[in-house]
């Protein structure tokens, strides 16, 4: 396989695997939104956000993927001659938004659930809620950092 192909591939997995846990997150977070909803319309706005909060890692993996194919040059229309070495590289940089995306989001998706439970019983308590789903999102935030500034730092 060539470097551009291993890179393609670093770059797809950040997408698909980020963009996994988010619809995951986002799907179950919605799930219990829409049963709160149901009950109390005037709640739409707070678990609304709730709702959307696992959806940031899927555009954390879109954003290295779009890092990691201007990087190769497929953005700017003239791709880069790519060695192994080079496209296995940018391959692992893009490793950790996936599998962290993947796996955070999904747990993120949960905190979410159980958020959406305290806004339902206790709307005053918004704010306090919000905080543990946030809490999940800082080891995207981490890994997307880590794959950001490893794609940037590999020569091409």
């Amino acid at each position: 396989m060539s470097g551009i192909v291993w890179a393609l591939a670093g770059a797809a997995a950040a997408v698909i695997f980020a963009g996994m846990g988010s619809a995951y997150g986002v799907g179950v977070a919605g799930q219990a939104a829409a049963g709160v909803v149901t009950e109390d319309p005037n709640k739409f706005a707070k678990v609304l956000i709730l709702q959307l909060l696992p959806g940031t890692q899927g555009i954390y993996g879109l954003l290295v993927a779009f890092i990691a194919l201007s990087k190769i040059g497929l953005l700017g229309g003239s791709p880069a001659d790519l060695s192994v070495t080079t496209g296995l590289l940018i391959f692992a940089a893009c490793l950790p938004i996936a599998v962290v995306g993947l796996v955070s989001a999904r747990h993120q998706g949960r905190t979410s659930v159980a958020s959406i439970g305290i806004v339902a019983k206790k709307p005053e308590q918004f704010g306090k809620a919000m905080l543990f789903p946030a809490m999940v999102e800082t080891y995207a935030i981490l890994a997307l950092l880590i794959s950001i500034l490893a794609i940037n730092a590999i020569p091409v």
